[in-house]
């Protein structure tokens, strides 16, 4: 290694070499720490200059350190660079990192750009994480509860009036929290599923780019990693949705709130009847999560890669470390969010919804007259037609535009604010 830096009215050189392990004793005691003057020949001048001589042993190969410094003739001016590993890192740097990684803390190295994280931040990294996808959807799903509420009347009470008369009767008999009617369980059952199935998608997309090492993830990947999100979200969060089905249901007020629920359905069907519908809930999540955050990543990939998209990609680059609140730090900014959001949720329950209604339908059977999935949605279609299939499906669409946008936008904005990596 050799540096030389220049500053006003002085020369001064740091250089050193790596001593095989087996050099005498008696050479390196020879070699003195500290300032010494030696004469250089062919330098054009009988002026003796500064030389600064050390000998690091520590841990690895020996290293001759020697620093030479020239100031007008005023003497050494600068000391060594310091000692260097086998990896010609600065000594001082390895230490600061095995001293980091033995106490669990970040380290940053400045000048490598790297930084080495313990166990207890990474898992303040996933907490930070759900909580930004769990806020997300409290905040959407008590916007579209009104319209949730419509959506289940159809389905699940096979309700017959149109839109219109359906919200004109909602009010006349309970009111305006009629419509809210559920929402608190309806955030039980969203808000971990949300945290779960947001955290789960960005983690498998991670885990896939690293796994095919490409620059960008693919698109099949990102519907692979929307699949398996929807998967591992719906089978750990199935219970809480079938209890708040149970709820609206004919007969659901009797027996009492959540734990009146949970408490019937287990000592009449057992603890499986909580996983109702699990199957149908597979079978749709997966394509609905492929469908969800594929669409949405395409659209913001497409974005980010257009001419306007790398313009702002850019300004924003440049006005890191500046003064920009979380909207203006927003990749695709607040009005994009919301649109694409908006359609990747429209896209993803078109595709799925039958898959929905035959999922309700099973959650409300009980145990002498239960169906499996399949005969549950030919019995659907023998009373119904196809069409029934597709019943609630207009309000719900209207329910899932807002929501979906709603829910990107602020689990974009929380992983901002949250300070997520």
């Amino acid at each position: 290694m050799l540096r030389v830096e220049d500053p006003p009215g002085a020369l001064f050189v740091q250089g050193g070499l790596f001593l095989d392990q087996w050099v005498p004793p008696s050479l390196l005691a020879s070699v003195t720490n500290g300032n010494t003057s030696v004469s250089f020949p062919g330098w054009g001048s009988r002026r003796r200059k500064s030389v600064a001589l050390g000998v690091f042993m520590r841990g690895g190969p020996t290293f001759l350190s020697v620093s030479i410094s020239v100031k007008g003739g005023q003497g050494f001016v600068g000391e060594a660079a310091g000692i260097l590993g086998q990896d010609g890192k600065r000594r001082e740097e390895e230490e600061e990192e095995e001293e980091g990684k033995k106490e669990g803390k970040v380290v940053e190295v400045e000048d490598e750009g790297v930084e080495v994280r313990g166990a207890g931040a990474g898992a303040m990294n996933t907490t930070k994480h759900l909580w930004a996808g769990a806020v997300a959807a409290m905040v959407s799903r008590t916007f579209v509860a009104p319209l949730e509420r419509l959506k289940l009347e159809y389905i699940v009470r096979g309700e017959q009036r149109n839109l219109f008369d359906l919200i004109k009767h909602i009010a006349a008999t309970q009111g305006l929290r009629g419509f809210w009617k559920g929402n608190f369980v309806n955030i039980l059952r969203t808000a971990p599923f949300k945290a779960v199935n947001f955290y789960a998608y960005d983690t498998y997309r991670k885990q896939l780019l690293k796994l095919s090492g490409n620059e960008e993830t693919t698109n099949f990947e990102r519907f692979v990693a929307g699949a398996a999100a929807g998967i591992t979200a719906a089978v750990l969060c199935i219970p809480l949705d079938t209890i708040r089905t149970k709820m609206v249901a004919p007969g659901g007020e009797a027996l009492g709130g959540v734990i009146g629920v949970f408490r019937h359905m287990v000592q009449t069907e057992g603890f499986l009847s909580l996983y109702k519908g699990l199957v149908p809930s597979l079978i749709s999540m997966a394509p609905s999560g492929a469908v969800f955050y594929g669409v949405y990543d395409i659209l913001k990939s497409a974005y980010l890669h257009s001419p306007e998209g790398m313009r702002r990609t850019l300004l924003m680059k440049q006005q890191e470390g500046g003064e920009m609140n979380a909207l203006d730090q927003l990749e695709l900014g607040p009005a994009r969010t919301l649109i694409y959001g908006a359609i990747a949720g429209a896209c993803a329950e078109a595709a799925t919804y039958p898959f929905e209604v035959v999922r309700r339908h099973l959650q409300m059977q009980v145990q002498a007259t239960k169906l499996n999935s399949f005969a549950t949605c030919m019995k659907i279609v023998e009373q119904g037609g196809i069409s029934a299939l597709y019943a609630g499906l207009i309000p719900s669409l209207l329910q899932v535009l807002p929501s979906a946008s709603i829910s990107y936008f602020v689990y974009e904005f929380m992983k901002i604010v949250l300070k997520v990596e």
